[in-house]
């Protein structure tokens, strides 16, 4: 019986190269042969898909379509036999890695420093800013993104989502009050994030079982930094709207009070993307279950 998988490779052969004998020589197979195993597969499948004359032959329809769909059966049986030497395989070389700066650096570079430990023989490169880079063109390996996605031909895998949520320091609250709906933030001093936009006012959205609220909040103090935010609110000078991620150890030491509890502020969906390769690297595989470890939907 002629394997079917061997039988595939050689019809693809034979769609490339235009013929028979072109394709058994780039096999160093007979052109006999070659004839088998397009002929097992045009029996199997009831149909040809090659035209053959005297003068030429050519692909059906159907030779076409099968093409490349065998194209993609055979790059997956590559795949499948290499994955044994890519389970074993150490993590090794260079590792480029891109994410916003608040993300980045509050909490992509403590994992960066326990990869870097646990792979010795892998150097990172993690560079941080709030461009929209261009993973391929650029060099990296994987990209951090928070937001909705364009379409892309990367893949995403999805990570837990970036949730905001509100808080104040317990001072500023002594001195001002707690606000108790989202419409009386409108009359408390607020940090607002500086970012494309130059006015003194913001609109903060919030929910509440399928109720919506948007809030125009306005303060003396904007900034484009979301740590430098924090540190204001911290030293009492308004109400902040920040990351759950890094209000919450705030709360626990008694330094901040989440603030509308009963209301959700906004919250993004978050990614991991790279590049649609068959066989992620080792360094990147490892790279990507850490993340996803670290940062687990749920």
């Amino acid at each position: 019986m002629i394997d079917r998988l061997a039988s595939m490779s050689v019809f693809v052969k034979v769609a490339d190269k235009g013929s028979f004998a072109a394709a058994a020589a780039e096999l160093d197979m007979s052109a006999q042969m070659v004839g088998k195993h397009v002929a097992a597969l045009e029996a199997r499948l009831g149909a040809r898909l090659i035209a053959r004359t005297t003068r030429r032959q050519s692909l059906t329809e159907l030779g076409r379509a099968y093409r490349d769909q065998c194209r993609v059966v055979l790059a997956e049986a590559e795949a499948a036999d290499a994955l044994a030497e890519d389970v074993a395989a150490e993590p090794r070389g260079r590792l480029r890695i891109n994410a916003s700066v608040t993300f980045g650096s509050a909490f992509l570079a403590p994992l960066v420093l326990s990869y870097a430990e646990r792979h010795p023989k892998v150097d990172v490169d993690l560079v941080l800013g709030d461009r929209r880079v261009d993973l391929i063109e650029e060099g990296f390996d994987a990209v951090v993104r928070i937001g909705e996605l364009a379409d892309s031909s990367l893949i995403a895998r999805p990570l837990g989502p970036y949730r905001l949520v509100l808080a104040a320091a317990p001072a500023y609250l002594a001195q001002n009050g707690r606000p108790s709906h989202p419409r009386d933030l409108a009359g408390h001093e607020c940090l607002v994030f500086l970012g494309s936009s130059e006015t003194r006012s913001h609109t903060w959205r919030f929910r509440q079982e399928g109720e919506a609220e948007d809030v125009r909040v306005a303060g003396r103090l904007r900034m484009n930094d979301t740590r430098a935010m924090l540190h204001a609110a911290e030293a009492g000078a308004g109400i902040v709207m920040g990351p759950e991620m890094l209000i919450a150890p705030l709360v626990a030491a008694g330094r901040l009070e989440r603030l509308l509890p009963g209301w959700d502020a906004p919250s993004w969906p978050m990614h991991v993307l790279y590049a649609p390769d068959r066989r992620p690297t080792a360094k990147l595989r490892a790279f990507l279950d850490m993340l996803v470890e670290a940062f687990p939907r749920r």
